[in-house]
């Protein structure tokens, strides 16, 4: 695929994939604290075994914003015109998720849509999206 901004692209052409670290328990302390989401399902081991989980689980929003990275390292943050997600299945503390996005649609000269998917190690589908990008 060629880089974006030169118009060069083909329906079908896939985004360079996005490999994320291993979720850690680390990580997900620190996301509660930029995001503002304390929810003891992410944190609590304690709270997550009482709600029927064997293990805290990740926020959706965590695998949302590693699939807006792998838009935003394609485009510039100011090029990124929509982006929508659909979560898909939970997220477990050692899952290491790769992000992928292919060009589904040329929505005029300057303009695509890129459907996006998030998946863990195994294949799992945990986050279905798209976005909408503006090329230079």
């Amino acid at each position: 695929m060629a880089e974006a901004g030169h118009g060069d692209f083909e329906v079908g052409d896939a985004l360079p994939p996005l490999d994320a670290e291993p979720i850690s328990r680390l990580a997900l302390a620190l996301y509660c604290g930029a995001s503002g989401d304390h929810n003891p399902i992410h944190v609590d081991i304690d709270y997550a075994r009482a709600a029927g989980m064997d293990d805290v689980i990740a926020h959706g929003m965590l695998a949302f914003a590693y699939a807006a990275r792998l838009v935003t390292v394609w485009v510039p943050q100011r090029a990124l015109e929509s982006l929508s997600a659909r979560f898909v299945a939970v997220t477990h503390v050692g899952d290491r998720l790769t992000c992928s996005g292919t060009v589904a649609e040329k929505l005029d000269h300057r303009r695509v849509r890129i459907v996006l998917s998030v998946a863990d190690q195994h294949g799992g589908q945990k986050l279905a999206g798209e976005a909408v990008v503006a090329l230079a």
